[in-house]
């Protein structure tokens, strides 16, 4: 298991204060969010890795145990004593040591999202029933397994936002959408998953949302795209039109000459960005064209007429 040097992570000196760490933490945490990332796995990755920086680095008990386990962790792995005789190694000079009688796992707890424990990082999963400090038997407590499950929502309650019940088990659990909400997006019930062992705390619930097919409208990000039937006398003499948003339906102007590929955009009348409640992305509309049918011989004649005239330019 390679060695973590938290200090490294978040970017700060050794000295750092409290309010330096917490300072260097907001500023990656916003930049490495999966909300910002989305369907980055290595920022996913960083976010968790500057978490549980954080979380030791920032709790004067847990960074204290840290610093005392220093470059020693290894020398555990491959030895086979008491976790003060590695600790003191680092300390021959005479320095305060410590002696740890509880459950190891909780020397610095566990993150949230899957996280390893330091006591699986440094000492792995089986140390069960082992000797810690003074000689007592302990039996290590473990966290449960992480649950996951799919849950399908419309288009419409990622924009407006929603809250679901469900049941698992003998739980009735309720969770909220934002408005914004994305497909393949995990949303985390905190200790709603199994039980864990020995004591030790549950694990959690990933619930990942599935938005459904929405017949109106295809999604691209933050931007809605919305096809609709415009006849040929408004594409080429321009006109009003009549789209449809996620709240209501609009007229919108044609410019004359429109192409029948042309996306016309109307701004903010897409779907909310996530964590932000007043910004939207934009609509676009792409434009059908729908040619006249069963044409009369009055309309037959102005057609010709028409083609004529282009002729002569």
């Amino acid at each position: 298991m390679k060695y973590k040097d938290y200090y490294k992570i978040l970017g700060v000196d050794k000295k750092a204060t409290t309010k330096e760490i917490k300072k260097a933490y907001r500023k990656l945490a916003a930049k490495y969010h999966p909300d910002k990332n989305p369907d980055d796995k290595a920022a996913e990755e960083k976010f968790k890795e500057i978490n549980e920086a954080n979380d030791v680095l920032s709790n004067p008990e847990k960074r204290e145990k840290y610093e005392q386990l220093g470059e020693n962790w290894e020398s555990y792995q491959q030895g086979g004593g008491g976790w003060e005789q590695y600790a003191r190694q680092g300390n021959r000079g005479g320095a305060q040591t410590f002696t740890f009688e509880g459950d190891p796992s909780e020397f610095f707890g566990r993150q949230g999202g899957g996280n390893a424990s330091f006591f699986d990082m440094f000492f792995g999963g089986g140390a069960g029933g082992q000797s810690f400090g003074g000689g007592r038997q302990r039996t290590a407590a473990f966290k449960g397994q992480d649950l996951e499950a799919e849950m399908p929502f419309t288009l419409l309650e990622a924009y407006q936002g929603s809250q679901r019940s469900f049941t698992v088990g003998k739980e009735k659990l309720r969770i909220s959408i934002k408005p914004g909400a994305y497909d393949g997006q995990r949303l985390r019930i905190k200790g709603k998953g199994q039980s864990g062992r020995n004591g030790g705390p549950r694990g959690d619930l990933y619930i990942i949302l599935r938005v459904q097919p929405d017949t109106r409208f295809e999604r691209k990000k933050n931007d809605l795209i919305a096809t609709v039937d415009v006849d040929l006398y408004t594409v080429i003499l321009g006109g009003k039109v009549t789209v449809p948003t996620m709240t209501k339906t609009i007229k919108m102007t044609v410019p004359k000459g429109s192409k029948p590929s042309a996306k016309l955009r109307l701004k903010g009348k897409g779907m909310p960005i996530y964590g932000k409640s007043k910004a939207h992305g934009d609509l676009l509309v792409k434009l059908k064209v729908i040619f006249p049918e069963n044409l009369s011989a009055e309309e037959i004649a102005l057609f010709e007429q028409l083609q004529a005239l282009r002729k002569l330019d």
